[in-house]
């Protein structure tokens, strides 16, 4: 089974429908119920392993819920914008979580945000909203590594006999996932900078 675009059925292109109340809707607010649990029991209950369950359900929604959206044609317009949220919303707060946790430095959140931030100005420049551009292959593998990473890195804290090896597969899945985000950032970049041109052409056009 294919990871990327699993579910897809071939020669049925997918449609965005108006619907809110869908399972994959459903498994995306579980994802932003997730966040603040946690940050509980990182930072409250110093309880890694349980965080470690945290973020392995919330990286199975990720991809559960493309795969139930794409198979039972349950893409909506309202999980096209909730998805990528929760998924930044996620990789932000749970890297904030590690940085006061003294998990990893706070360059790695830095790291982050700042391509993030740069394409959240240049969305709300152009669009004052979601610039409804399609997820890039490179930004889903992106995400992969970066949801793969961050449990791997948490089990280093652990005393399993192998913390030092989980800690160094850890860094070597983020550091991939890292170059993908900035890859990926650079993409959205000129995307958003092309249609956010077009998008005021149209406007100073039709004024």
């Amino acid at each position: 089974m294919k990871f990327i675009g699993a579910g897809a059925r071939p020669g049925r292109p997918q449609v965005d429908h108006d619907a809110v109340f869908t399972i994959p809707n459903l498994l995306t607010v579980v994802r932003f119920m997730g966040v603040p649990l946690f940050i509980w029991l990182v930072l409250a209950q110093r309880e890694y392993g349980a965080g470690v369950v945290v973020l392995a359900v919330m990286a199975g929604t990720d991809w559960i819920d493309g795969y139930v959206a794409r198979r039972f044609d349950q893409a909506s317009r309202l999980g096209r914008v909730l998805d990528p949220i929760a998924d930044r919303l996620a990789m932000i707060a749970v890297a904030v979580t590690l940085v006061i946790a003294g998990v990893v430095h706070w360059l790695y959140l830095a790291a982050l945000v700042v391509p993030d931030a740069v394409l959240l100005a240049m969305t709300l420049f152009f669009f004052r909203g979601h610039p409804d551009l399609p997820v890039s292959v490179v930004g889903k593998v992106r995400t992969g590594l970066l949801l793969l990473g961050t449990p791997l890195l948490v089990l280093s804290r652990l005393d399993t006999g192998v913390s030092d090896q989980l800690f160094a597969a850890a860094w070597v899945v983020l550091g991939l996932g890292l170059v993908g985000h900035w890859i990926a950032a650079y993409n959205y970049f000129w995307a958003i900078l092309r249609k956010g041109r077009e998008h005021k052409r149209h406007d100073g056009g039709t004024a």
